[in-house]
Formats: C-alpha cells, structure tokens, sequence
C-alpha cells in the first residue's frame, strides 16, 4: 500500500477535513418561520450577522468532524460593502430559474483522509455586484437564460485575484496551511486577507456549559500564536505569519443590526466587516481574546505576481518556528503522495482525461459535509431561545420525530444543496468506493441505521419533505460499491451485504405496501426525484382522480428485485441460510414484470407496440385508461432492471436453481408471462424486464439523434417532443415540450428540468444495463449507431460510445473549448482553461452545463467512466 492507502485504515486522520458547508444560511435547518420560508427567514444578508443554529459555513472551510473548530479565509478587496466570507448567491425567488450561486471557485485537489486539500477562489479587483445578480436576473423570464458572473466582464483583461489555499497536515491533527494570492491584472491590486479561526457558537442553545476561548499569546517572535481551548475536541495551537493586526470578536448574533435591540457587548459575529470596511480598528485594540479571531493581512500585489501567507493548526505545541523547512516539506510530501495514490486509481493515459478525473475526485470529497439536524429539538426550540411558531408541530418534517443527524455526509452540491440527498447519495458512493471504499461503505450503512431510516423503512429524502420518495437505488449502489471493492481487493466484503440487506428488507418492505395501491405489481411513486418529467405534477392530486401507475416507479421496483436478488444470491454463497430468499426476489420480479408487459382485454400495460416505447398510465376511478405517450426516461428506465445469473453462480446453489427452474415451468403449463425467454440447462440466465423484441425497439429510439442521443449522452425527454405533447383528461389538457437547457416553468423550484437535458446519472445506469445485455447476447447483436446511419456496431460497443460521449463534456476539443463551458471565452485563457466544473445536468443539444454548478456528486460518476472508457 501506499501511503495514502494507509492513513485510510486510521480514522484519526478523518478528525480535520472539508467539512464545512459553502452555505448554512437559507437552509431548512436554520428555518425558524411559522410556514416554512427558509430562504426568506434567513437571507444571505443576515449570515454575517446571525448565529447559525446547526452547522457553519465558510469559503475554502475546514472544521473538526464534529464542526466545534471552524477555519475559512475572508477576503476585502477595498471597494466591497461587506468582507467576502461566504460565498454569494440567488434565492429561490431571485432567480429566473431558481436558487444559484454566483462565485467563481474550483476544487483543485484532495485525498480520501484530507492530507492534502487545494481550492481555487476566483476575486474580482473591482467592487462584487451583489446588486446587479440580483435585479438583473430577476428581470429575466424562465425563457432567458441566467446572468452568470461570468456576464459581468469583471474577470476581463486579469482583474481578478485567484486565492489559492491549501492544507497539508503533518499529522492526523497537525494542519500546516498555505493561502496564495496571484494577481493575475496588468497593474497593481490592494486586497486584504483574514484567515478565520471560530468556534460554533453551541453555549446560547444549551449544549455547552463552558464557553470556549481563542487566547492571543504575547510573545516576541516572527510569527503570532493562538491558543485554542474547547472542552470537546480539546486544545489547539493556532500559528501565523506576522500580521497588520490580530483581530478578535465573539460569535454571537448583532440584535441592533438585525432587531433593533441593544447588543449585550459590542463584540459581535459581524465585527470584522465594520471594522475593515470602514478602516476602525481602534475599538478592538486591546481586544485578546474571543470566540472569533483573524490575524489580518493587507497587501498591494504588483501586476503578475503573488505573495503567501503561511498557517499552521496543530494539537501539539511547536516548540521551534512551526514555519521552517519542514513546513514546506509537508507540502512537497504530501502533493507527492497524493500524485502516487491517483496514480494507481486512473487507467487514462490522456493528460487531459487525468486532470478531469482528479479534479472529479477532488470536488466528490471536498463536497462532504458536517450535517446535524435533530427533530424534536428542530420542532420544539432550545432552552432560553424564542419558541417556534407552534404550526412547526404540524408542518414540515413533523411525521419524522426518531430522526437525528449528526455525521460527516457526502453532499450533492455544498452551495446549492448543502443538505443530503438519499437518491444522490447512492451515485456518489460509485466514484468514492474507487479511492475510499471504507467511506462509501459507511455512508451507504449510515442511512439505513435507525436515526436516519423511519420505523416504517422510508428512508430520508432530504431536509426540504424527508417524506418525499425518490427512487429506490441503495440496493443497487451496496452493490456497486461491493464489486469495485471486491475487484480491488480481490476479496468481496460479505460483511457489509449481510449488514445492509437486513435493513435493506425493510425498506423493500416499505414500497411494496406502500406503493403499490392496487396490489396489482405497479407501482405510482410521485415524481421519484424527475422533478418536472411530466405532463403534470406526479407527486400530487391525480387528474380525475385517478392513479398514476408509472414506467419508471415499476421499473425500479424491478430492478429493486434483480439488486436484491444478486445480493442475496452472492451472499448465499458463503451462508446458504441466505438462499432461501432469492427465490422471493425472483418470483417477485417476474410479477412485476408481467404486470409491465401484460396486453389483454382487462389489462392496459406500460407497453404500447404500435410506438415502441413503456408509457405511464393513468388508471381513472370510472375504469378507463389513459396513456401519457411521453418519450422520456420514464420509458428507458425498464431499461435497467436486468441482470445476468452466471451459470458458475447457479452451481454453486443447486436449491435456488432447481426452484427458479421449477417456477419457470410451473409458469410455463399455466401459459403465464415468461420472464425467462431461454432456459438452458448448463447457461447463463437472463432476468430483463425488456423482453428482446422490445429491447430492440428501445435501443433503436435511444440511439436516434432526433429522439435521445446527444453529442453530451442521452436526453431526458426525446427530441420529437419539440412541438409539444398534449393529453387531454376530462376535458382539461396537460402537456410540454422538448426543453433543453433551463426548464421554463416554475414546477419543482424550476432550478430542475427533466424536459430534455442529459442527466449523468441516469446514463450511468443506461450504461450498466446495456453492459448487461451485451453480456447475455455477446457478439450476436449489431445496431445501427446512430439510429438511421448505416453504421452497424456490437451492442456491447454502444456503452462504450455512450460514455465517450458524457466524458467528451469536459473535454478539450481541437479549438481549445470544453462543451461544459457554454462558449465563455475565457475559459481559454491559460488561468482558466484547465479548470473543470461539475454541472448538476447538461444541455440536450450542446452539452453546456446547466443547474448547479458545483454538483460533483452524482456528475462524479464520469471518474468511473474515465477509467472505462481509457
């Protein structure tokens, strides 16, 4: 092992990592207002001012893994109204298309156990246009695209700063610390910095008895000191280049700014931004102590260069200068370790290929995230603070009393959604489990324990309706994770299945009772995390008060089957009680997959033969069926429900065997659906929910460049749709259109759009599911790639061809531009041009980013595809 891999198997090394959150204000968890108002009840005017509740927030951020240490850097380029100490952007409602942040910063590198983090701030020379983001793009319609930063020119001609920090620790709880300054204008540029060391403020809500203290060491040296005292992770050291002067504040809210009430001292949380900005430090002179401090820097950076500023946080005292060779030696060693850890992960050869994968990985563990959130206290207030609105107890989340978070979370995007995602989760634990299979594995079992998991099985949504159903993938991802672990290690974690498929029984449990209203195996679900991917909204009241028996809630249950099967199946290989139940699974797949197919009399299925395609079905109370002949992932996703039971595998359960040979036949003389369509003795078995025929026709519309493939991957909604679609139900019509970039209605927040947009993880699952086909039919199956081209191809080519094309989103093609980047220029200047961000979906036609900008989450699953493809 390398060193990297070795500090994985010591979990002191995880104590201090990216864990804070890029934004803690407009969250449900700091939401206090009587009907649920999050971003308006806590504003991004308000989080200088305001003590944060559940958690910090910070640019480029550190914080111990119960977040009582907090580090960020702020920044004052002289002509802004406030310090730059949190990153800025839009609300729900200031937005044309939702909430958005509007910062320019990067995740330039990480390791699994954070012993070297790099991340790249973007500060503009001039004054920052909070104003004009704001009004410009609330003027803008749904049909306009939004107002980037980017649109402002501030960043022309260099007039920018890059600020550059990185940590890199010596050991588990030694953090040596670097922040780099380049001025990258043609003329000189003032700016300020203030490294920020605090503590949560946990003394006001009753979770602390002793207030904690940053003590200013007067000593004679060329560097200052800081002690750090907090009862809970105890004693710290806190080091710094000499400074202008040491700034100290208490973490407490500024009621007279906020409430018009008198501040008890006026030390509060928002003392730097006054003090700075209008150049008053008198007052704080004398000022030694606090639960905030920051040694300022101020500098005058000449055109073209940089200066640097040297940190250190360190459990131990540093006797000599925590400054000298081995300083910078931490960081030589550590980028070193980190290149030979990467090194052994990457299969790509393509120095391009290998800064987009890295840069993936590096923003998958920067994107973790100190979560805390504890129902019944959240509902009924804490000790000596204003009691909530009594409403809370019957609002949101209030069905939801055992849950009570408090753990470091792999987060979609730590701006945009600093909060879990259940659905989300599941695809980030792909890419992690190729650098921190442990990590993936722990976060995978962590929400299925019994303070994340409902008593009924749901398991958590996110913080928004921890009741919302998103689709059921856990199954699938405990199965991912094993397998790339197990091709690693040469030895499958037997452990971890049985752990989590115990639990995992219970939430199956859940659906079926749950979601299946009929009996009948077909499933509703809502919107199952496709936001907008209908003609009306899934989740709620049904047109004519029918149900909604949906492809894609179908489609996953089956594939909930097939995940439990292969589980239980490559369980019962090592403890043959678990054999047993895989006949369960199996019987209970080729149910629903009859309830999919079935044509009759007395039977609408999700087929319709003369189209080629599974449609959702609206099943009203007077006995009709209507299809919702939509083309759209709805309908691929039966596409996914398919697995391969390995003919060495079937030996090796001669029980199991004999009863699906036994069902089959059984089936057979009944003259019931067939989900086995070959049954040879001595073969592999295909489990699909397509049957060939079927399949066939699907892969011919998903291949077609005028229905769903793009130049970036597969669209969510088929192009044919450009003109719009249209279903009339009682008289009322309902319907949509091909939309692929920005959604252009307000459903779901409108910051989301399934109308059209290539979406990364729901190829990803194309590109499995393929993978298996080509697997069972081998090299007996050519299709036309493109649909309509003429060039004929082997099924197991076209995943292959799929993720070249999600990969070349991000790369450089002849003229220097990456599709991701929506033709900015400037992203081919040298100071750009190599930097990558993970958009949240990607425009169907262009492949331009699109969404939240800093999603590496499930976007992180082209590293996996990377290593595929090269």
């Amino acid at each position: 092992m390398n060193a990297e891999e070795k500090r994985l198997f010591d979990p002191l090394w995880k104590k201090w990592g990216p864990y804070l959150s890029e934004r803690q204000w407009g969250t449900v968890r700091e939401d206090y207002s009587e009907h649920g108002e999050a971003w308006d009840f806590f504003p991004h005017d308000h989080a200088r001012s305001k003590v944060y509740r559940w958690g910090e927030d910070g640019i480029a951020g550190i914080s111990d893994d119960m977040q009582r240490i907090c580090f960020a850097i702020a920044l004052w380029n002289g002509k802004d109204p406030i310090l730059k100490e949190r990153l800025f952007g839009l609300t729900g409602s200031e937005g044309n298309h939702g909430e958005d942040v509007k910062e320019l910063y990067y995740y330039l590198d990480n390791t699994p156990s954070h012993s070297y983090m790099k991340h790249l701030y973007k500060y503009p020379h001039a004054e920052y246009p909070y104003a004009d983001l704001v009004n410009i793009n609330r003027n803008r319609n749904k049909y306009e695209k939004e107002f980037e930063l980017l649109d402002t020119n501030l960043f022309n001609e260099g007039k920018y700063f890059d600020v550059v920090t990185e940590y890199a620790k010596d050991n588990a709880e030694d953090l040596c610390i670097k922040i780099t300054i380049h001025n990258r204008g043609n003329e000189t540029a003032y700016i300020a910095l203030l490294p920020t060391l605090w503590f949560r403020n946990l003394w006001n809500f009753g979770l602390m008895d002793t207030k904690p203290t940053l003590r200013l060491q007067e000593e004679e040296k060329n560097y200052g000191t800081i002690k750090v005292e907090h009862p809970t992770p105890g004693d710290y050291h806190f080091y710094f280049d000499n400074p202008v002067r040491t700034l100290f504040t208490e973490n407490e809210t500024n009621t007279a700014r906020l409430y018009g009430q008198p501040n008890p001292s006026p030390f509060v949380k928002d003392t730097f931004h006054t003090a700075v900005t209008e150049n008053n430090f008198e007052w704080l002179s004398e000022k030694k102590d606090g639960t905030k401090c920051a040694p300022m820097y101020e500098f005058n950076i000449v055109a073209q260069s940089s200066v640097t500023v040297k940190l250190r946080l360190s459990k131990q005292p540093h006797q000599q200068n925590p400054f000298d060779k081995n300083f910078d030696a931490v960081f030589t060693n550590r980028i070193k370790e980190a290149d030979d850890f990467y090194a052994v992960i990457t299969t790509a050869k393509d120095k391009d290929l290998i800064n987009i994968q890295r840069q993936a990985f590096a923003g998958m563990l920067w994107s973790k995230q100190y979560f805390n959130i504890d129902i019944p206290r959240w509902l009924n207030g804490d000790p000596g603070q204003p009691v909530p609105p009594e409403t809370r107890k019957k609002g949101r989340n209030h069905d939801w009393p055992t849950l009570n978070n408090e753990d470091i979370i792999s987060m979609p995007d730590k701006w945009e959604y600093p909060w879990y995602a259940a659905w989300d989760l599941a695809f980030h634990c792909v890419p992690l489990s190729m650098i921190d299979a442990g990590f993936a594995k722990s976060q995978l079992i962590l929400f299925l324990r019994e303070w994340y998991m409902h008593p009924n099985g749901q398991l958590p949504a996110y913080e928004w309706a921890f009741g919302d159903v998103n689709p059921p993938v856990h199954a699938w991802s405990c199965m991912q994770v094993y397998k790339i672990d197990k091709a690693k290690t040469g030895q499958g974690d037997i452990k971890f299945l049985k752990r989590v498929f115990k639990k995992l029984l219970l939430n199956f449990t859940w659906w079926v009772n749950r979601k299946d209203h009929k009996g009948n195996n077909v499933f509703e679900g809502g919107f199952l995390g496709l936001d907008n991917i209908g003609v009306f909204d899934r989740s709620s009241a049904i047109p004519g008060g029918g149900v909604l028996e949906q492809a894609d809630g179908t489609s996953w249950m089956a594939m909930y089957c097939l995940n439990m099967l292969e589980m239980s199946l490559e369980i019962a290989q090592y403890d043959d009680s678990y054999e047993d139940v895989t006949t369960k699974f199996f019987e209970h797949f080729t149910y629903i997959a009859e309830s999919l197919n079935r044509m009759g009399a007395d039977w609408t299925g999700s087929w319709d033969d003369e189209d080629g395609f599974f449609y959702d079905v609206l099943s009203l109370p007077d006995g009709r069926y209507i299809p919702v002949k939509v083309r759209s992932l709805v309908g691929l996703s039966t596409l996914f429900a398919v697995l391969v039971l390995k003919k060495e595998t079937l030996k090796k359960l001669p029980d199991f065997y004999n009863r699906l040979k036994w069902f089959q036949q059984y089936r057979e003389k009944n003259n019931d659906y067939l989900v086995i369509e070959e049954l040879n003795e001595h073969d592999d078995i295909l489990l699909s929910l397509v049957p060939r025929k079927k399949l066939e026709r699907l892969v011919k519309a998903l291949l077609d460049e005028k229905e769903f493939l793009s130049q970036g991957g597969i669209r969510s909604i088929s192009k044919i749709h450009e003109h719009g679609y249209s279903v009339n139900i009682d008289g009322q019509e309902f319907g949509l259109d091909y939309q692929p970039a920005e959604g252009t209605s307000a459903l779901f927040g409108g910051n989301s759009n399934w109308r059209g947009p290539v979406w990364m993880p729901m190829n990803y699952l194309l590109i499995n599911a393929l993978q298996q086909y080509c697997e069972y039919y081998k090299d007996d199956t050519k299709v036309e790639f493109p649909t309509g081209s003429g060039n004929e191809i082997l099924l197991s080519e076209v995943s292959n061809e799929i993720a070249k094309r999600l990969v070349s989103t991000f790369q450089l093609s002849d003229n220097g531009h990456r599709p991701v980047n929506d033709n900015y220029a400037i992203y081919q200047d040298e100071h750009f041009r190599d930097l990558i961000l993970f958009y949240e979906y990607f425009h169907g036609d262009t492949a331009r980013g699109v969404g939240a900008s800093h999603q590496t989450g499930w976007t992180g699953v082209v590293a996996e595809l990377i290593n595929r493809i090269s």
